[in-house]
């Protein structure tokens, strides 16, 4: 039996719940920091750990992307195959999933989408949940990854984008950190923004239910700080909610976009040297 067609990069409770266990169908939780500690998940949830296996813990910034070999055997070792469809939530609701999201992508792998409105809308649904950590003992499936360069780029990469009139550098920081009057979570950071980055927080791309917005909303959200620039890069704290405005902007119909890696914890770095304002 293949493995169910997903309808696009969001898919809501309902779906899921009519195709959780079918053959081909892997569920991720992909929680970070102390949301990985929730003590429910949705039923078969294997770990994607982007605090751990999934993140090169040899680079200085977090959440750095494995190397393609490494994320090859990370999703063999959770028994993806090549003609898997894959599921991907977070206990934040859509926070971190996008993340998950976006690296399959990356690695070449578009049968992914994000759960809308993640575990919290899974359970307001009154779905069933299970207790303890997401786990997988099973077989190793067949993935491969096959990378698609330019989707998550380097410092020298953004620099350029930034000096490009035709390309849109969107920071997905909360408006005190873009600006500076924030502090930021990490030591060893500077406040403010890159010179000529573009504020688009990633709270405002969903509603109050914590669901993304229609495609239409998310296009004048992007239209309203991007104007009519299509090349978008994205950036964030540590190239986590940078997916979020990846994932939105997927949604509002647009296809050349890249996301930061190092992000601000590389960028923004007190003993970086990259220019920085709070203007």
């Amino acid at each position: 039996m293949p493995a169910p067609e997903i309808p696009g990069p969001l898919v809501d409770a309902d779906w899921l719940a009519a195709r959780l266990g079918e053959a081909g169908l892997v569920l991720f939780d992909a929680s970070v920091g102390a949301h990985r500690g929730t003590p429910e998940r949705i039923p078969g949830a294997r770990p994607f750990d982007l605090d751990g296996a999934l993140s090169d813990h040899t680079a200085p910034a977090p959440h750095t992307m494995p190397t393609a070999a490494e994320f090859t055997e990370e999703m063999r070792a959770l028994g993806v195959d090549d003609i898997a469809t894959v599921v991907v939530y977070d206990a934040a609701g859509v926070y971190s999933s996008p993340r998950a999201w976006w690296m399959l992508r990356a690695m070449g792998f578009d049968r992914v989408a994000v759960l809308d409105g993640g575990l919290p809308a899974w359970a307001a649904a009154g779905l069933p949940v299970e207790g303890g950590p997401a786990a997988y003992d099973g077989p190793r499936g067949s993935f491969t990854a096959r990378p698609r360069p330019g989707s998550v780029v380097d410092a020298e990469a953004v620099a350029a984008a930034l000096a490009d009139p035709a390309a849109a550098v969107l920071d997905a920081r909360t408006r005190g950190r873009f600006a500076g009057t924030a502090p930021e979570p990490r030591t060893g950071l500077r406040g403010g923004h890159m010179p000529g980055a573009l504020n688009l927080p990633f709270g405002e791309l969903q509603g109050p239910d914590g669901r993304m917005r229609p495609a239409g909303e998310l296009r004048e959200a992007f239209e309203a700080v991007a104007g009519e620039r299509e090349r978008l890069y994205f950036s964030c704290g540590s190239g986590v909610t940078a997916c979020v405005l990846a994932l939105g902007a997927d949604l509002a119909g647009y296809g050349r976009l890249a996301v930061y890696d190092g992000s601000w914890s590389e960028w923004g770095l007190e003993s970086g040297g990259r220019p920085v304002t709070t203007a």
